[in-house]
């Protein structure tokens, strides 16, 4: 019975009551989720494990792939492979700056694509994707329009470097200030309440000729600590 009201704690802290009646049946969270105790050690390592999977981001081109190694060390699921699912139906405008960041006139056509990642039962990062398809192969186009493969994976063979505009922790473990306090914040007898998203970055996708051809918002969601912590591994 405990660890029922355990799991039921953790998927609503995640807040993906809406999520999971929007989502494809092999992407729905699993019933079974480790929580995070609200305590100042998993309140640290939960920081750690962030700023880790944020420098990983950050330091690699494809998202994806940087996904898919995360899951795979974390054991997020039996087969470390991530899955692109198309949101159908959804379709966005183009930011104000976008067509200056990927330098296009105001007439060229711009394609919009909006993907969860899912590694097994886990929605990892929900996408917003606009691209220049003139920049892409007929090949690539054609995959990205019939396909759910994920949009880094499609375009590996162009070569690109990723320019990232921003990246922002959208949720902190720790309050502002804390390393100037005296002793971090006393536990709380609970679990820890996760926010859905927890991290975003927004990056430019160049060729090797230089040229952008891709924007992308890429929202991270609270699943990505979708595994036991690590305090619950010490004695």
């Amino acid at each position: 019975m405990a660890g029922r009201r355990r799991s039921a704690t953790w998927t609503c802290a995640l807040g993906l009551g809406s999520t999971l009646l929007l989502a494809p049946l092999h992407a729905r969270e699993p019933e079974t989720v480790p929580g995070w105790h609200d305590d100042a050690t998993s309140r640290l390592e939960a920081l750690a494990l962030l700023q880790s999977l944020n420098a990983e981001l950050l330091s690699h081109p494809s998202a994806t792939l940087t996904l898919e190694r995360w899951c795979g060390a974390h054991h997020l699921a039996p087969e470390a492979k991530v899955i692109a699912e198309r949101v159908q139906g959804e379709d966005k405008p183009l930011p104000a700056d976008a067509r200056e960041q990927l330098q296009i006139g105001p007439d060229e056509p711009v394609r919009y694509r909006r993907v969860q990642l899912a590694c097994g039962g886990h929605v990892l990062s929900e996408a917003d994707n606009w691209y220049v398809p003139a920049r892409l192969t007929d090949a690539m186009n054609h995959e990205l329009d019939t396909t759910d493969t994920p949009f880094g994976k499609v375009v590996q063979p162009l070569h690109f470097r990723r320019q990232t505009l921003s990246a922002e922790l959208l949720w902190s473990p720790l309050p502002p200030g804390w390393e100037n306090q005296p002793t971090l914040p006393a536990s709380a007898q609970a679990m820890l309440t996760l926010p859905h998203h927890v991290l975003q970055h927004r990056a430019v996708l160049f060729d090797q000729s230089n040229r952008p051809f891709s924007l992308v918002v890429e929202s991270y969601t609270a699943q990505v600590l979708a595994f036991t912590p690590p305090a619950s591994h010490r004695p």
